[in-house]
């Protein structure tokens, strides 16, 4: 039974927002080893640093991915999900950024457990998927909440933009305006990337400087970050 086109509306807003209790104020996704080494210090490198990643990580790879997990969600195709969770999981750059998928992907299915009326199917895959990550479950409470793969992917590239900021703010001098300036940026960038995006599906995952920014991190003397 599909929800009524207001309450999936609502229910997107808190799929998107900062307060869902699945850790990412911990994660900091490779940005601050990326300041620790002078590539992000001021406002127009972090717009440039959210903008490489948007096209050489998230639009490229992370989306598309998540709009297939998606179709699999839809067509009750769950032994294709559990496929595309392992690619996945195999695809992240560092120990460190898989490590977050998992976590987040686990906070986020336990939190789908605790929540009222959410469907046995949802929870039931879930349980039976080994390791889900954060895309597997996100695109599977999505399907729940009637919210369409457009949204859910939407509302998946905000968040990741909108903790981006966060981190940035938490790690090095940068202002409010400038964040909310930063975010302004990338909305324009997000619409651009959703009609560039268009129904394909394909997958390409290469970025080198941002794989060895990451894997750096385990190693930095100081951190505020898991990853």
């Amino acid at each position: 039974m599909s929800e009524p086109p207001l309450r999936a509306r609502y229910r997107l807003f808190q799929l998107a927002s900062q307060a869902l209790p699945i850790g990412g104020y911990s994660h900091s996704q490779g940005l601050e080893a990326a300041i620790e080494a002078g590539a992000v210090h001021n406002e127009p490198s972090l717009l440039r640093w959210i903008a490489d990643l948007l096209m050489f990580s998230q639009c490229s790879f992370e989306i598309p991915l998540l709009l297939d997990m998606s179709d699999c969600w839809s067509a009750a195709n769950f032994a294709a999900l559990a496929e595309l969770n392992d690619e996945f999981l195999a695809a992240r750059e560092s120990a460190e950024l898989r490590a977050m998928s998992v976590q987040m992907g686990f906070s986020m299915a336990r939190l789908a457990h605790s929540l009222p009326d959410m469907p046995a199917w949802l929870t039931d895959t879930l349980d039976a998927v080994r390791e889900p990550s954060l895309p597997c479950v996100w695109s599977g409470v999505a399907c729940a909440w009637s919210i369409g793969s457009a949204d859910s992917a939407a509302a998946y590239l905000w968040a990741w933009a909108e903790n981006q900021v966060l981190a940035a703010l938490k790690t090095m001098r940068l202002g409010q305006s400038a964040g909310q300036r930063v975010l302004l940026s990338v909305g324009g960038l997000l619409s651009g990337a959703e009609q560039a995006r268009g129904s394909a599906h394909a997958r390409s995952n290469f970025a080198p400087a941002f794989a060895i920014l990451s894997a750096a991190h385990e190693s930095q003397y100081s951190r505020l970050f898991r990853s």
